[in-house]
């Protein structure tokens, strides 16, 4: 090799280290990871479907599903790189963002009654000011812990004022029936199960108090693959107007996943499941900036930080949708 011919290799390879980008067919995306969640009813659609899989298949993309038990665990997965797109609560997403989980917030796939405060039938607790004293199942970092949260400030009270017991949220059904805790901050398609099979009383609800159902995406996953990730929101659209259109499909594919039975299914989707939304926008940040001022309030949420810059930093709302 001559010498110029050397130093054009050298000036070559220097250009494509600074340049990774340009080396794409050995960095290629080789799969995308979501969760699927049995208080997301369009991840359950789109797993059972296969859509994704159908989607980035010319791509020679492995689509790798994940289940995530709960907000705290979707939070977690997404915090340490397990997943790329994630199912939580919106205040959840908040308090996880303001706490240094780099996620952004970029689809509604349901606004949901999905949290309340529940007791077994025969129980004497008939308000939160009753709850002094007494033992609380929750799973902290979820909807029905913030819930339970801004329902006990309402009330002259505090997480100090109860014996919070972490349990995750089917544990937390489970404590309550079998009568080892006084009520649970509870979670559907559990609560609405406690309801129909065990008599349980929902003895403290208030629907604008539960936040929205928000898909998540890991903020680096989105900086380096935008296209992929309007594609998968573009096939979550899809999903989502499947579920809206087959009811009967959405409750049998629901029934699969989680061997519940017809009644909870309607109880959960008919009378406290809306999935009439999917951009997220201003309806968004005033549920969720609610959420995190009041547990501000409480003290769940330092005093100093800025809640609204925060709000900001999770919420991503450029990532377009399909037109129709």
């Amino acid at each position: 090799m001559s010498l110029i011919l050397r130093h054009v290799v050298v000036a070559m390879m220097a250009l494509a280290a600074l340049n990774p980008g340009n080396a794409c067919a050995a960095d290629a995306l080789k799969e995308i990871r979501l969760d699927w969640a049995t208080y997301n009813p369009v991840s359950m659609i789109l797993k059972q479907k296969s859509l994704l899989e159908k989607e980035f298949a010319k791509d020679g993309i492995n689509i790798v599903w994940v289940q995530s038990a709960g907000s705290n665990k979707a939070l977690e997965f997404l915090n340490a790189g397990s997943i790329d797109f994630g199912s939580t609560a919106g205040s959840a997403a908040l308090v996880a963002r303001i706490n240094g989980n780099p996620i952004k917030s970029i689809y509604v796939y349901s606004r949901p009654e999905w949290t309340a405060l529940v007791v077994l039938k025969d129980s004497p607790i008939k308000t939160v000011a009753d709850l002094k004293g007494k033992r609380v199942a929750v799973t902290r970092g979820t909807d029905p812990h913030i819930f339970l949260v801004r329902a006990l400030l309402g009330a002259g009270l505090s997480e100090k004022d109860i014996t919070p017991v972490l349990l995750q949220h089917a544990d937390g059904k489970t404590a309550l029936i079998r009568g080892d805790v006084d009520a649970w901050a509870g979670l559907d398609p559990m609560m609405a199960q406690a309801e129909i099979e065990d008599g349980a009383r929902l003895f403290f609800r208030k629907a604008e108090a539960n936040t929205w159902g928000i898909l998540n995406v890991r903020e680096q996953f989105l900086k380096e693959h935008p296209d992929v990730v309007r594609r998968v929101l573009a096939t979550y659209e899809e999903a989502r107007k499947y579920a809206l259109a087959n009811y009967d499909e959405l409750k049998k594919s629901f029934m699969a996943a989680t061997r519940l039975t017809d009644a909870v299914a309607d109880r959960q989707f008919k009378e406290r499941t809306d999935l009439s939304y999917s951009r997220i926008g201003a309806p968004q940040r005033e549920s969720i900036l609610a959420a995190g001022l009041a547990l501000q309030q409480a003290g769940v949420i330092d005093a100093k930080v800025d809640v609204r810059t925060s709000l900001d930093a999770l919420i991503d709302d450029q990532v377009p949708l399909p037109t129709n």
